[in-house]
C-alpha cells in the first residue's frame, strides 16, 4: 500500500520522526561500496529535514562505524568490502545532508560479534524513541534492500508505524528491492 506524502510539511505530524538510514560517503558514488544513484536521496531527504525542522519533529540519523577488520569486510570472511572505517572519510555523513544541529546520530556496525544492519539493533533506539513519544517513523536512506530494510523491520517488530520514503531509497539491486518492498510491506510499512 502506498500513501500520498508528496508534501512533507503536510504529511509530518505530532507523533512522528523522521529517521535517515546511512546517507554516507562510502554509499554515494565515489565510495568504497556505492550504491548507484545514493547521492540522489539527498536532496530528497533535504526536504523532509527542512519540513521536520519547521514542525519540530525530531531527525535522527543512523551511520556504519565499523573498527578495523570488520566481520562485515571480505578481508574478514564478510560479504562486503572495507566502508564506512570509523573516523574515516567514507564514514563522515555526506555533506551536502543538512542534517540540523540537534539531529540525534545513532552509531552502529561496532561490534565485533556480529553486524548491525539495523538502526535498532543494540542501540538503544527504540526506547529513546518511545520515551519522546514517536509512534510513526518516516524512514529513508541507503541501502534499501540491507540497512533501511532491517531498520523498518525492526522498527515494526518494536510496535511503530512506519512509512518508507520511496524516493529517498535507493538499494545495491533492483531484484533486493523488490524482495525488500514485499517484505516491508508483509511486515506493515506503508510507502509513501
Amino acid at each position: 500500500m502506498s500513501v500520498n506524502a508528496r508534501d512533507p510539511k503536510e504529511a509530518l505530524a505530532r507523533g512522528d520522526a523522521l529517521l535517515i538510514v546511512d546517507v554516507q560517503n562510502d554509499f554515494c558514488p565515489g565510495g568504497a561500496l556505492p550504491i548507484e544513484r545514493g547521492d540522489e536521496v539527498v536532496p530528497v531527504l533535504n526536504t523532509w529535514i527542512a519540513a521536520a525542522a519547521c514542525a519540530g519533529i525530531p531527525v535522527y540519523a543512523s551511520r556504519d562505524w565499523h573498527p578495523q577488520g570488520h566481520l562485515s569486510f571480505r578481508e574478514s570472511g564478510g560479504p562486503w568490502p572495507v566502508h564506512c572505517l570509523q573516523d574515516s572519510p567514507g564514514a563522515q555523513f555526506r555533506a551536502d545532508l543538512d542534517l540540523p544541529e540537534d539531529a540525534i546520530k545513532i552509531t552502529k556496525g561496532v561490534r565485533f560479534d556480529h553486524d548491525q544492519n539495523s538502526a535498532f539493533d543494540e542501540t538503544g533506539l527504540a526506547g529513546e524513541l518511545q520515551r519522546r513519544g514517536i509512534r510513526r517513523l518516516w524512514i529513508g536512506g541507503l541501502a534499501r534492500d540491507v540497512c533501511v530494510l532491517a531498520t523498518v523491520l525492526d522498527a515494526r517488530a518494536a510496535g511503530f508505524d512506519v512509512m518508507v520514503i520511496r524516493d529517498a531509497t535507493r538499494g545495491v539491486t533492483r531484484e533486493g528491492c523488490a524482495r525488500a518492498d514485499e517484505r516491508m510491506r508483509d511486515a506493515g510499512a506503508l510507502f509513501a
